[in-house]
């Protein structure tokens, strides 16, 4: 009977030691932090992942997988790619209004998204129907050297001023702005653009053409070209406004008081994401108050959370108050299904 107990207790312990072995391995892998792969603008990467994803992965146990690339270069690696890890893609406005025509995107439930209820009424209409919501907002201006360019300049209608011969730039038509530089032809020749689709703009445009020495794909390329004396003004997002004047300070930015036309970066979970619950957690902080309170500062980015409020050194150059109420949102919807045949008539016009 001893000896029955005694083999009894020995296969007790040992389950029991079996048992710990296995909890400590249950503990170890629930440390083991978990992926979440992020696509996103390969813009400031060093304060990206200082300030946006090193308190995310502290606050979650994640470990951050980075992708970075142009927002029309990515797109379009997603879409050509059914079996993406990626997770959750910053993405301009264009390029997000195709991805969820096209579905590539998951639905968001904005309940399980919090912050989504403290986004301005012009991000909120951005992310109607499930889209993700934007995390930040720019728009276009006039960045000009009033000395070399012999002129103020004030309004976009100055462009096509015939002193500016050979001498401004603006975005090309595949870039974020391109369509907005239709959008601003159209209005100077007081066009009816989805009547029309882009007949007038066209016209203007092409009265426009002497005056453009180049259209440039990156916004950084300005720097260079104002420095050099390649040109007297151009048009640009406010995002990239620092870049232009640390390189040339004799440069001086404006938006016009007739307006302007505003592009949100949006943020989306892809449809095949596995780690859908931990995507909208960083949607979440994205587009939280205290993240964006930081990021317009280090990363001039305009806010989208309406509970941010920026004091006048940081609204500086900057998406928000006076500049945010006269931007225009374009529908991109619209813009999408006329993109390749406004790409045609654009090199047509500009590009030879």
């Amino acid at each position: 009977m001893k000896k029955g107990l005694g083999f009894v207790a020995v296969a007790l312990l040992g389950a029991l030691v079996v048992s710990g072995c296995g909890n400590k391995a249950a503990d170890k892998s629930s440390n083991v932090p978990k992926e979440l792969v992020v696509s996103t603008f390969g813009l400031s990467e060093d304060i990206v992942q200082k300030d946006i994803f090193k308190p995310f992965e502290e606050a979650n146990n994640v470990k951050i997988v980075v992708e970075t690339g142009t927002s029309s270069e990515r797109y379009t690696k997603l879409e050509n790619n059914p079996n993406s890890k990626v997770d959750v893609i910053e993405l301009s406005q264009s390029n997000a209004a195709k991805g969820l025509d096209e579905g590539l995107f998951a639905k968001i439930d904005a309940e399980k998204v919090p912050n989504m209820a403290n986004l301005t009424d012009a991000a909120k209409e951005i992310a109607t129907d499930g889209a993700g919501p934007a995390y930040g907002v720019n728009s276009i201006g006039i960045i000009y050297n009033k000395e070399a360019a012999g002129m103020e300049i004030k309004e976009w209608s100055d462009l096509w001023n015939p002193a500016l011969k050979g001498k401004i730039s603006i975005p090309d038509i595949a870039t974020t702005y391109g369509p907005s530089m239709v959008y601003l032809a159209n209005d100077y020749k007081g066009g009816d653009i989805e009547k029309d689709k882009g007949a007038a703009a066209f016209k203007g445009l092409k009265e426009l053409a002497p005056n453009v020495v180049k259209t440039y794909g990156k916004s950084s390329d300005l720097a260079n070209m104002f420095k050099s004396g390649e040109i007297v003004a151009a048009v640009v997002g406010d995002f990239a406004v620092p870049i232009i004047t640390q390189a040339d300070a004799d440069v001086a930015y404006v938006v016009p008081e007739s307006g302007t036309y505003a592009n949100f970066n949006t943020i989306n979970i892809t449809k095949n994401s596995k780690n859908k619950e931990l995507a909208e957690k960083f949607i979440d902080w994205r587009i939280s108050q205290e993240l964006q309170e930081v990021t317009a500062k280090s990363l001039n980015e305009a806010p989208t959370n309406a509970k941010v409020v920026l004091d006048d050194a940081t609204a500086e150059n900057k998406t928000y108050g006076a500049v945010a109420d006269r931007a225009k949102v374009i529908d991109f919807s619209f813009v999408n299904g006329q993109l390749a045949s406004w790409i045609d008539q654009w090199n047509k016009t500009l590009n030879q």
